[in-house]
């Protein structure tokens, strides 16, 4: 029972019907067929040609219809099996008269010779030229010409997908999906180079056939079963020329198809899926090659039943093969409205409200145009540019900036949160440049007046068309989400420190290489604990100080736990440590590191203001004094900028901490460095003193 159900669902599948019909075939090359199965056997190959010459006519392009080498090599087989059971039945029984290959045979040369063999033959050895010389030979060189063109043209179509792929034009699934319908496409064109051949080598075998079924059929009829020359000519010739007829006509369309396919610019599964699938995937195409069929079958002398059963077969199909179709789509679109159907609402847990936006961008309505365009495209990989090159400059991780819009805004204002405070804030116009003079002078270019939202810098808003000519004035033109990616950026380095949580502390440690983790397991927690070194690479974020370097920060934090608990002292030796990252950082174009220093008199204020002793060390300076510091920094710092420089202050180590602190209040993004800090191989250059 078990066998007999395989049995029963492989037929259903087609799988031993498609491999009845090609035993079959082989059969008739060795079995002699009777007339009956031979006319409808021939009825078959003529109704298979003109489908595949109709589902040719129809598809859209090659890929449609891959398995058209498989079905020319099943139709050429057919054929040729055909002709050698009628040309076994021609020299057999041909002296019995016209009907002894089978009514379609006689019919076909009756109607073509016309009473006049002579005409009949002339007429039939023109369609042999016709095939063989110019359909078969100009299809076969197309589909060489192809497949050579196709395989010549892959690597340049791969390198455009994978171009596609890094610019992001494409996703991994788009790219997959191109390079499948690539490899295809190879395949199928180097098939039908060789399928070419097929085509051709079955028009010569009906060149061959027919001068034997001539030649050897009048030496039998004369030689054997005592016919005269002219009887033997007229019914040897009839007969060549009907079956000639019935198997090159066949030939001449899938010819005829296969030369279409190939010239087209431009399956999947079993073998029997792709083949039935595909011919059967035109209900048109059936429906005409039904009344072609019907048509030839009235044809006068052409045996009725075989034709009109085949037509009606047909018929059928097409009737029948779209409402089947049309059940199979709503079944499968059931099933995807039931597999897509949304879940019953689950109420959310009040702890989602808990949770909090590390970083997060607020877009007014006016500047969704930037995430829903091409442009959009270019934000969002500027963000992502900005999460690698932070993690490569800093030596964190930093946690994906969400964005979202927010209706409360100004069209074209956006707001950025850290931690869900605002951190900054701007307005972009997503249709125009941002220009700015980096020489400080009036933009003379029509537009509107603005501030840049980073640095707070004159800039003017202009069109796209005059971007020619403010860069050759000498204006630095940006585009606005290089303007928002801008700011975010400086955001997110002056809020560092606050986005290195404990978690990401310890995931700092985790994922340090193996050959470090002997020195992570004897420096914390023995020397100082996840809290404490937290704290220490919080304070070098503050001052944009990269923390990659983590295996010489936990050296200095061993060394200076040695002799000290204070978490100060500590980062100062840890800054010792980093000496020569943090030289390299604020050395300038010229290779040297511009220094101005501390007076005697100040550094000597600052010692005696320190109070306080351990953690409990604060700094207690009159207000008068701070503000007369405060001034000579700025009125110093201000002398430089403009003279093109930013120097670092120099202090000593003792008092570097409480210095930065006060200069942090004003001038943000002036560096503090202690002598400790200096290198020895750095190059340096004072210029002048506070």
């Amino acid at each position: 029972m078990d066998a007999l159900r395989i049995i029963g669902e492989s037929v259903k599948r087609g799988e031993v019907g498609f491999a009845l019909a090609i035993v079959a075939i082989v059969t008739v090359l060795i079995v002699p067929l009777p007339t009956f199965l031979l006319d409808v056997g021939l009825v078959i190959s003529f109704a298979f040609s003109i489908l595949i010459l109709m589902v040719v006519l129809s598809i859209q392009k090659p890929l449609e219809f891959s398995s058209f080498p498989t079905i020319l090599l099943v139709s050429t087989m057919l054929r040729l099996a055909l002709n050698l059971a009628s040309t076994r039945l021609i020299l057999g029984h041909g002296h019995e008269g016209q009907d002894a290959a089978g009514h379609v045979i006689a019919t076909f040369g009756a109607f073509i010779m016309g009473g006049n063999f002579i005409i009949g033959v002339t007429v039939f050895g023109i369609l042999m030229l016709v095939n063989f010389t110019v359909i078969t030979k100009g299809s076969g060189r197309i589909a060489e010409v192809a497949a050579r063109f196709t395989l010549d043209a892959m690597p340049g179509k791969q390198m455009a997908i994978d171009a596609d792929l890094s610019s992001g034009l494409i996703d991994e699934n788009d790219a997959k999906k191109r390079r499948k319908e690539l490899e295809e496409e190879s395949q199928f064109f180097g098939s039908m180079d060789g399928a070419s051949k097929f085509v051709r080598g079955d028009a010569v075998a009906g060149l061959v056939i027919t001068f034997l079924n001539v030649g050897v059929g009048m030496v039998i009829g004369m030689g054997q079963k005592g016919m005269d020359f002219a009887e033997a000519a007229q019914t040897y010739t009839l007969l060549t020329v009907g079956d000639g007829l019935v198997s090159q006509i066949p030939a001449l369309l899938v010819s005829l198809a296969a030369g279409l396919m190939v010239s087209k610019s431009g399956g999947q599964g079993s073998t029997d899926k792709a083949v039935v699938g595909q011919l059967t995937f035109y209900p048109a195409a059936l429906g005409l090659t039904a009344f072609l069929v019907f048509v030839v079958g009235l044809l006068p002398g052409m045996p009725k039943i075989p034709f009109f059963l085949m037509g009606l077969g047909l018929a059928a199909a097409a009737y029948y093969l779209p409402k089947l179709k049309e059940k199979e789509q709503e079944a499968l679109a059931a099933e995807v409205v039931a597999s897509a159907a949304p879940p019953p609402p689950v109420e959310e847990p009040i702890s989602t409200a808990l949770a909090i936006d590390l970083i997060r961008l607020e877009l007014g309505y006016g500047l969704l145009a930037l995430i829903n365009t091409e442009v959009g495209h270019r934000l969002t990989d500027q963000i992502k540019g900005l999460r690698r090159q932070l993690a490569g400059d800093i030596g964190i991780i930093l946690p994906s900036v969400r964005i979202q819009d927010n209706l409360q805004l100004p069209p074209n204002t956006y707001v950025i949160r850290i931690k869900e405070i605002e951190a900054g804030r701007g307005d972009i116009r997503p249709t125009m440049l941002l220009c700015m003079d980096p020489r400080g002078e009036r933009i003379t270019l029509p537009g509107e007046a603005t501030v840049e939202p980073t640095f707070g810098l004159p800039a003017m808003w202009v069109e796209p068309a005059y971007r020619e000519e403010a860069l050759f004035k000498g204006y630095t033109v940006v585009d606005p989400p290089t303007v928002l990616t801008t700011h975010l950026t400086e955001v997110i380095k002056d809020n560092m420190a606050e986005l290195l949580s404990y978690a990401e502390t310890q995931k700092l440690l985790d994922e340090m290489g193996k050959e470090h983790q002997k020195l992570v397991a004897d420096v914390v927690p023995g020397q100082i604990t996840v809290g404490g070194l937290q704290r220490v690479l919080q304070t070098l974020l503050s001052e944009r100080v990269s923390v990659r370097d983590l295996p010489t920060i936990l050296e200095g934090i061993a060394e200076a736990t040695a002799y000290t608990r204070n978490m100060n002292q500590i980062t100062e030796h840890v800054r010792a440590r980093l000496a020569r990252q943090i030289c390299d950082a604020n050395t300038n174009e010229m290779g040297y590191i511009p220094l101005v220093t501390l007076s005697p008199d100040w550094e000597q204020a600052f010692a005696e203001s320190i109070v306080g002793d351990g953690e409990d060390k604060q700094l207690a300076m009159a207000p008068t004094q701070l503000q007369q510091f405060i001034g000579a920094v700025r009125q110093s710092f201000e002398r430089f900028a403009m003279q093109g420089e930013a120097p670092v202050l120099l202090t000593t180590p003792g008092i570097r901490p409480y210095v930065r602190s006060i200069i942090e209040r004003f001038r943000p993004s002036t560096v503090v460095m202690s002598q400790n800090e200096i290198h020895p191989k750095a190059k340096i250059k004072t210029l002048g003193m506070i």
